[in-house]
């Protein structure tokens, strides 16, 4: 069963392509920042290159938002290492600026209740993690449907924005749009402007 917000996210230690070099990294090692962690099926397919480059190209928006991004997938870090030599106009990833994750005993996949028994690998799943280590929100997909990373990065500045200032954020939040303060006579003030 995937892993519900509010739920402490399991740590985990494992090998880790970064900044092509193959080092153990632990969800523990981020510990007091924001983590975008996500999963994608498998390496060298046809999805996965376009999911895991966007999140590449976006570090920099989550580094700005104090969050570090993480992916994983149950390849070894020697095939991710081969994945990034490969041009992204041949399917490939070139340079990746966050740590892929080799998840080869599939403990994380299912420690976060995201493994395909059958598959032998994990939906695509994104788990955003807040810096006390708790799972704040969780967004699963079928294996042939890709992601938004701009949802993603929208997600995590709202939640950033209700655990900094209380309120919480409406339908479509964006950053700078209005919120609603969760009292009953205050949340009105929102609902006249809104209506």
């Amino acid at each position: 069963m995937v892993l519900a917000p509010r739920t402490v996210a399991p740590n985990f230690t494992a090998q880790a392509l970064v900044d092509g070099e193959i080092k153990e990294i632990s969800l523990s090692d981020y510990k007091g920042k924001y983590v975008v962690l996500f999963s994608w099926p498998f390496d060298f397919t046809f999805v996965c290159p376009t999911e895991i480059c966007a999140f590449s190209d976006a570090c920099a928006e989550f580094e700005a938002a104090g969050a570090q991004v993480l992916g994983f997938s149950c390849d070894s870090a020697f095939t991710h290492f081969n994945w990034v030599q490969q041009p992204r106009k041949e399917g490939g990833l070139g340079e990746i600026k966050f740590p892929m994750i080799a998840d080869t005993t599939q403990k994380i996949s299912r420690d976060y209740g995201v493994l395909v028994e059958e598959e032998g690998a994990p939906f695509r799943a994104t788990f955003i993690i807040d810096p006390e280590q708790k799972i704040r929100i969780v967004q699963v997909n079928d294996l042939p449907v890709g992601r938004s990373v701009k949802e993603t990065v929208r997600l995590l500045e709202a939640l950033q924005f209700t655990d900094k200032h209380g309120e919480v954020c409406p339908l479509g939040w964006e950053k700078g749009d209005a919120t609603i303060k969760p009292e009953i006579s205050a949340s009105k003030d929102f609902f006249a402007k809104a209506n």
